[in-house]
């Protein structure tokens, strides 16, 4: 839950506030837990609503890429996974300006997307465990994973990104 609360954020602090406010939510709320989801997806569901809500409120989701970015780098993966070991500092900089510049067009994404992509790729959560959690249906992850990844490979690339249908940016974010 902070990992993901981290990634949608963007740094500890918030993170750390989103999840804590999340086990309150859940745990006042618990009398409406009804079974129909497992307890770990209802408290996802949480979480994720929760940040979503602090990105609303604050409005945040534009500035992620300005502060946070070296914090959400190190959450999700062993620096071994990432290739970050025995590396030279000018091979270590370099990392560092690549990881800079993929969170930097993350952060440009819509939330829907955003944090459909975290779940799905930073989380690795299975796409059924992401509709249940963003109550939605699993066709519209896999489009949203889908159309995230086009995106950020034309953001990444220098390509002009094309227009994107009304649909990627929802009056509201599920």
């Amino acid at each position: 839950m902070y990992a993901a609360a981290l990634h949608i954020l963007g740094n500890h602090s918030d993170a750390d506030d989103t999840t804590q406010e999340a086990f309150v939510r859940a745990y006042r709320g618990l009398s409406t837990f009804d079974g129909r989801a497992d307890f770990f997806t209802w408290l996802y569901r949480i979480t994720v609503n929760t940040a979503l809500n602090a990105l609303r409120s604050d409005k945040r989701g534009a500035a992620l890429h300005q502060r946070g970015n070296a914090e959400a780098q190190h959450v999700g993966g062993r620096p071994e996974a990432l290739g970050q070991v025995e590396r030279s500092p000018a091979q270590q900089v370099q990392q560092a300006g690549e990881v800079s510049r993929v969170l930097h067009a993350v952060a440009q994404l819509s939330a829907s997307l955003r944090v459909t992509l975290i779940l799905a790729t930073v989380e690795e959560l299975p796409h059924k465990q992401i509709a249940e959690i963003l109550e939605i249906p699993e066709g519209t992850v896999a489009w949203r994973v889908n159309e995230a990844r086009r995106l950020l490979k034309q953001k990444l690339s220098g390509e002009e990104p094309k227009a994107v249908a009304a649909a990627t940016t929802p009056a509201t974010v599920k």
